[in-house]
């Protein structure tokens, strides 16, 4: 059962069995008046009560139960029988039973057609009962036979709203998933212009400035030219990395899945690299912030492993988890030795590592490294589904 439609089931649930109590209560009430064992009708409310209290609380307490509707629906046969034994087939028993089927409509959409059948197997079993002993006039009979056929009726309204109700949740869930990838969109497209419109220009202008420098110094123009050569091609690494981050930033389409964005990442770091990258991915729909998150984590990871690790080949996994998403990562290179601290590895200069826990964490997961040396690398990450993302 998917989580719309655990959602709309479980609440239509809890609306169903209040409403076959009330409306059960009511017709037992209304015998009151009518008949002369008014403790049995005090008996039927108090049980009917009873009964939809700890029905509503169990779903109220667990409402994933609606995840197993033949569990529910068999455990909502001993109401009934419960509430036809107490009643001796009076009114308030055809009340409750209509509800029994309302509540498999709920549960099990138009599929509750065999448990309606049951429940209009039993209630024109009671009706027959009744009719042979009270033998009641021709129109009162003709009104008491249709009964039973109350419960597939109402089954039938409950399926039918179950079905609307998710329809509006999964619409409601589509639209806001919508808008927050247009609003991702809209920011890194912004980022994206900043980054062109200043780091990559002044960048530029530092390095025609550093290459002027040799010319301008006269006291040691040697060791000068060797500080602005150095100056220049620090500036020039800059802006290539600048550019790179643009290409970056701009290949990250927020409505795009994740799996065909991680598969285009694989591709195009195995074409720029030469390293086979495989890539078993399963298809998952994380928040927009979390599947940013996990792609700069991808990339950063395999920028790792053609730097240092000289693997021959990587793999790539994407996959659901339990309430969340996992992405690994793993290489067969020369690995290396992970500290008990990540932190150890930034004091070292090495901050990719630290990055991409730091990123992990930013997306309400968590990063794990199993690496020794010339055993390869595997770098996993576990992301939650829809987590709320913190603030880095």
């Amino acid at each position: 059962m998917s989580t719309d439609r655990e959602v709309a089931a479980a609440a239509l649930a809890r609306a169903v069995l209040i409403g076959r109590a009330a409306a059960t209560m009511c017709a037992a009430a209304a015998g009151l008046l009518l008949v002369e064992d008014r403790w049995r009708i005090v008996a039927v409310l108090a049980l009917v009560a009873l009964l939809t209290a700890a029905q509503v609380g169990a779903l109220a307490r667990w409402p994933r139960l609606v995840a197993r509707p033949l569990a529910v629906i068999a455990a909502d046969f001993l109401p009934v029988f419960a509430v036809l034994a107490v009643s001796h087939g009076g009114i308030a028993y055809f009340c409750y039973a209509a509800g029994a089927g309302a509540l498999a409509g709920v549960v099990l959409g138009l599929r509750a057609l065999p448990v309606w059948a049951v429940h209009a197997a039993m209630g024109f079993a009671v009706v027959a009962e009744v009719l042979r002993e009270s033998e009641p006039p021709a129109d009162i009979s003709a009104f008491v036979a249709p009964l039973p056929m109350a419960g597939a009726l109402a089954g039938i309204g409950a399926a039918m709203a179950t079905a609307a109700l998710t329809r509006h949740l999964e619409l409601s869930r589509s639209l806001v998933a919508a808008a927050q990838r247009t609003a991702a969109a809209e920011e890194r497209a912004r980022l994206a212009r900043e980054l062109h419109d200043s780091v990559a220009k002044t960048l530029r202008g530092v390095s025609l400035a550093a290459l002027a420098l040799p010319s301008s110094l006269r006291r040691q123009p040697a060791l000068a030219e060797h500080l602005a050569g150095t100056v220049a091609a620090g500036a020039k690494a800059a802006a290539r990395q600048a550019r790179e981050l643009l290409r970056e930033m701009r290949l990250d389409v927020p409505d795009r899945d994740l799996a065909a964005a991680v598969a285009e990442i694989c591709a195009a770091w195995s074409a720029r690299t030469g390293i086979p990258a495989h890539t078993d991915l399963t298809p998952v729909d994380p928040p927009v912030a979390v599947g940013y998150e996990l792609a700069r984590i991808l990339r950063e990871a395999l920028a790792n492993t053609a730097r240092h690790s000289y693997a021959g080949r990587v793999h790539v996994r994407l996959a659901p988890a339990r309430q969340g998403v996992t992405l690994e990562i793993s290489d067969d290179g020369v690995g290396f030795a992970v500290p008990g601290d990540l932190s150890r590895l930034q004091s070292a200069g090495h901050f990719g590592i630290v990055g991409m826990a730091e990123r992990a964490r930013t997306a309400g997961g968590q990063l794990y490294i199993d690496s020794a040396p010339s055993a390869g690398t595997t770098i996993t990450v576990r992301a939650p589904l829809h987590a709320v993302v913190a603030a880095p």
